[in-house]
């Protein structure tokens, strides 16, 4: 059993926790957690490796092997179950094994001193995560805070939320929070982009506040973001036929897509972006779109995508299994169809699109087989003709839609 003391920005610790830390055997934490607390005889102090998940397990084995009885005690800033080290302990751990005593965390105290509410504001870490993940969240009036990987990354959301149209979006820094120097620093994210990192205080959390009025067109969690959102070369699964796929898949949390032949990897992005948990692996043969896929999830707020550059049925080898995946091209392939039937389990989701005879035949023959769903989908657009205006037909796909 390892227990885990969160401690606040003062460095205070309430009668119990204090009791738990001095009666430790083993004491681990960061070197500035250690450096503050008072010295005890006999006990061994112990900073976090770096990196941190690769040398922990070598780290903790020793320490919770055996009958030694031996008193194991960590400490963290805050709650430790608030993008710290608690969670991180549970996961390699189990639950039984660690127990979580935690201080109030700079989330709780941020909105305090914003005034904002649980309900009416959402938290984003950006601890060891990319900036861009803020971008899901944009849109009007929303209070958005977050969890700060340095100093660094004030300029870096300025200029994030500048490049999404927002440059006066209101951001302030709230730093050192719950100690003597404790400060607070209101500025628009246009005045943040020239500010330097060196001005910065290392531990703070920045809160966001979006304008109200007109919002981004890429604000919607809804399924079927308008084609000029993703940057591609043709190889892009239309709006329409997007939404139709996707609510087909059934993007829920946690869940992870196969995006197989991903193409410009419109329908993985949308499914990250319809939770935060949502996976995805987008599987791309060319090296340019599979360039441009990343691209394009970083700059529509769902940077942690894993994009796979390789040819299908082979790349899907060795890939965490899906629960959902969706084909829009490359179904043709030999033992590609085979592959992702046998990948998913019982309430996996599949989805293929085809705009090939040869494709129609395929998909007939598996739903003749396997049942599902067979649907022919054909949109037409306006566009002019002369001086009047007539419908122009994009081409007829074919989807199949089955789950296992």
């Amino acid at each position: 059993m390892i227990t885990v003391v969160g401690v606040g920005a003062d460095g205070r610790l309430d009668e119990h926790a204090e009791a738990l830390v001095r009666d430790a055997d083993v004491l681990l934490g960061g070197r500035r957690h250690l450096a503050d607390r008072p010295d005890v005889p006999g006990q061994q102090r112990l900073p976090w490796p770096s990196p941190l998940a690769d040398g922990l397990p070598a780290l903790l084995d020793p320490l919770l092997d055996g009958p030694h009885g031996r008193r194991v005690v960590a400490l963290a800033s805050g709650d430790p179950m608030v993008s710290g080290i608690g969670t991180t302990l549970v996961r390699l751990l189990g639950p039984a094994a660690v127990r979580v005593i935690p201080a109030v965390s700079s989330v709780a105290l941020a909105r305090a001193r914003m005034g904002w509410s649980a309900e009416e504001s959402v938290v984003v870490t950006l601890v060891g995560r990319h900036e861009a993940r803020l971008l899901r969240e944009l849109a009007p009036g929303r209070r958005i805070l977050l969890l700060s990987s340095g100093p660094e990354t004030p300029a870096r959301v300025g200029g994030l939320l500048v490049d999404a149209g927002h440059p006066e979006a209101s951001v302030t820094l709230l730093a050192d929070l719950g100690s003597p120097a404790e400060s607070r620093d209101v500025r628009t994210a246009s005045e943040w982009t020239a500010v330097p990192a060196t001005d910065v205080p290392p531990l703070h959390v920045l809160a966001v506040e979006l304008p109200r009025g007109l919002g981004s067109r890429h604000s919607s969690w809804v399924a079927g973001l308008p084609d000029d959102a993703f940057e591609h070369d043709g190889q892009l699964t239309k709006r329409d036929l997007r939404a139709s796929a996707l609510a087909r898949l059934q993007p829920a949390p946690g869940q992870h897509l196969w995006d197989v032949g991903a193409g410009a990897g419109s329908v993985g992005i949308e499914w990250m972006r319809a939770h935060p948990t949502c996976r995805t692996t987008a599987v791309e043969s060319h090296p340019d779109r599979a360039a441009r896929v990343a691209r394009n999830a970083a700059r529509l707020g769902v940077p942690d995508l894993a994009v796979v550059e390789g040819r299908a049925p082979d790349a899907l080898a060795d890939l965490p299994g899906p629960d959902a995946i969706f084909v829009g091209g490359g179904a043709t392939r030999p033992g590609v169809l085979d592959a992702c039937l046998a990948a998913l389990a019982p309430g996996g989701r599949l989805v293929v699109h085809g705009v090939t005879l040869e494709t129609e035949s395929l998909l007939a023959d598996a739903y003749r087989t396997h049942g599902g769903e067979l649907t022919r989908l054909s949109v037409e657009s306006t566009a002019p003709v002369g001086t009047f205006t007539g419908w122009t037909p994009a081409r007829t796909v074919t989807q199949w839609a089955w789950a296992r």
